[in-house]
């Protein structure tokens, strides 16, 4: 294994963390409440970094998606790459790839995903799609969004031909509700495109939640070590020290385990036990993480406004959609168990 970033990777990253760290500001991201940063969202794709994820690979994007969640921007980023960028690269018809992925890859095209949760929606034999998905974060902002019937299929729906009510969720994600009646949808892959678009998604999210976590301990290693308290730094405290060397492994442990899910998936080997693993770590580690850098802010972390509550809200968030630890580790002991030749 080799997680080290090729020069196109480390560049993109590079790129991706200066735009981040100049547009996604605390005073920009409290101006635009629970809705998206166009701003943002523009400039990444003016400087080509969506369509870039086609060449960086699963790695490059979850070295973007470590930067975004530093900042907590508020852009479909994760969404519109897994399940669009990446889900029709590989999945999709050569005419789906030539109409789609230019407008996905300049940002004019923005995709979501329904997918962790199937069995809401069924297909008929004219692949027209009837169900509701309660929660599709970024549907605000989606041109499409890639469902999952309650056959494990894959398709792609305009949400211009779809019904879709505002959702608030934890996290400012421009969720919704889609309603689904005799929707038109476009077949994505074949039998094997749900499983890969669903490691690679828990892959991604990990690579999210680690940027998050990073963020949030960076934000508490900067307050304990400016703060005095009897004279002394905060960060002098063994107790602190302790807690936030905690916060540390697990930020790593979910750094590491989403870097190898990506890299395998980028080599052509079996990773469905490997995004199953990040997805865990980032889950139960993640909210211990959160949860750690609000405490660490004493009184100060209580303050819904202070910009390590956005930390805190994105990292419980991700813990909810990637599926609560103990889910996660079920279906991982099933899979080992079963002895199936893992994807």
């Amino acid at each position: 294994m080799d997680f080290t970033p090729t020069e196109e990777q480390a560049a993109a990253r590079d790129l991706a963390a200066r735009i981040f760290g100049d547009l996604s500001t605390p005073e920009r991201l409290a101006a635009a409440g629970t809705g998206s940063d166009s701003e943002t969202w523009k400039a990444l794709c003016a400087a080509g970094l969506v369509a870039a994820v086609a060449d960086t690979g699963l790695l490059g994007l979850v070295l973007l998606l470590e930067e975004q969640g530093r900042t907590t921007a508020q852009v479909p980023f994760a969404a519109s790459c897994v399940y669009g960028l990446l889900a029709v690269s590989v999945h999709g018809s050569p005419e789906q790839r030539e109409r789609l992925l230019p407008g996905i890859g300049d940002g004019t095209a923005v995709v979501c995903g329904a997918v962790f949760e199937p069995g809401g929606v069924r297909a008929d034999a004219a692949g027209r799609l009837s169900g509701v998905v309660p929660v599709v974060p970024w549907l605000r902002d989606a041109t499409h969004v890639l469902v999952a019937d309650d056959r494990r299929r894959l398709w792609l729906v305009r949400t211009a031909d779809a019904r879709c009510a505002p959702v608030e969720l934890t996290a400012p994600w421009a969720a919704g509700r889609l309603t689904l009646d005799g929707t038109p949808g476009e077949p994505v892959g074949g039998t094997d495109a749900y499983d890969d678009v669903l490691a690679t998604a828990r892959t991604a999210f990990a690579g999210l939640q680690a940027g998050v976590c990073a963020g949030s301990l960076a934000r508490a290693v900067e307050h304990t070590n400016t703060r005095e308290q009897f004279g002394r730094p905060l960060a002098a405290k063994q107790g602190v020290q302790l807690r936030a060397a905690d916060a540390y492994m697990d930020t790593e442990a979910i750094r590491v385990t989403a870097y190898e899910a990506a890299w395998r998936r980028d080599e052509g080997l079996a990773y469905t036990t490997h995004a199953l693993t990040a997805a865990w770590w980032a889950s139960e580690a993640g909210q211990r993480v959160v949860h750690a850098g609000q405490h660490l802010h004493g009184g100060t972390g209580a303050d819904l406004e202070h910009p390590v509550h956005r930390h805190f809200l994105w990292g419980r968030q991700l813990d909810a959609y990637l599926g609560c630890g103990s889910e996660v580790l079920q279906e991982l002991g099933e899979l080992i168990a079963s002895g199936e030749e893992e994807t």
